[in-house]
């Protein structure tokens, strides 16, 4: 999709890349040969999952996106971090820096799109789907953090 404008296309948009995800999450747990990383990337695919049921309710009307206008910590990991093409065999470094990179577009994506809206509860939606997107990749940070970084 080019650019989407109206409420429908954004929530259709936004629906379409929460299952991107859930997809990703899913064949990255499948693929782990550690148990602890199988169970990350699973628990991270249910959130989105969760995202993506949330987004259909708004979408029927069901449900109304409540935010949090808190700011998110951002570590900035992922911006000291070269760009890592996902590879089968990939570590779990590799895989990391590979989701944190995956967050940080889409938070960029949902912010940019907000930004070209005059709607203001359209605006509100995306910049919330932006702030949930940063709650994830200050998550992928803080296991690099940990498993990573406090191992070198």
């Amino acid at each position: 999709m080019s650019d989407p404008s109206s409420i429908d296309e954004i929530l259709d948009f936004a629906i379409e890349s929460e299952q991107a995800a859930v997809d990703l999450y899913l064949r990255i747990a499948a693929a782990a040969r550690n148990p602890a990383i199988e169970k990350v990337f699973k628990d991270f695919a249910n959130e989105e999952r969760g995202h993506k049921i949330k987004l259909e309710k708004v979408k029927t009307g069901k449900q109304i996106l409540s935010l949090r206008k808190k700011p998110v910590m951002d570590l900035k990991i992922s911006d000291y971090t070269a760009d890592e093409e996902l590879q089968p065999d990939a570590d779990y470094q590799s895989v990391l820096i590979f989701a944190m990179k995956r967050e940080k577009a889409a938070f960029k994506l949902y912010t940019d799109l907000a930004g070209k809206t005059d709607d203001s509860s359209l605006r509100d939606l995306l910049l919330g789907l932006a702030q949930e997107e940063a709650k994830h990749k200050l998550r992928f940070e803080i296991e690099y953090d940990d498993h990573i970084l406090t191992d070198n």
